[in-house]
């Protein structure tokens, strides 16, 4: 089950356990919401070359699955985003390892003649 209702209601009602949002993760998270793909992962791979930890991994992760989210059939996409997953665990080995196994089924698929 997941625990989004519950940290939706404690947005709300302002009652979350960090420091209040600042402008700049304000503007991350409002540009990187209309983003496309190969705008997020340009962002992220400039910004990663430049300083590997430099980027919050909640805002990693918040990147990762939005590509993914618009490229659910690039098995490579999905195998970078876990193994960056894998980077930061063990809270998110299970997720990661899910992604490996969806990549590998991606490429056993026959393509798609269309």
């Amino acid at each position: 089950m997941s625990d989004l209702p519950s940290a939706t209601r404690a947005l709300l009602a302002g009652e979350s356990s960090a420091i209040a949002i600042g402008d700049a993760e304000r503007t991350f998270i409002e540009t990187i919401t209309f983003a496309g793909p190969d705008e997020i992962l340009d962002a992220v791979h400039q910004v990663l070359s430049d300083d590997w930890m430099g980027l919050p991994v909640w805002a990693r992760n918040l990147a990762f699955r939005l590509a993914c989210l618009q490229r659910p059939d690039d098995p490579a996409l999905h195998r970078e985003a876990a193994a960056d997953l894998l980077s930061f665990g063990p809270d998110w080995d299970d997720k990661a390892n899910a992604m490996f196994q969806q990549a590998e089924a991606l490429e056993a698929r026959p393509p798609i003649d269309g």
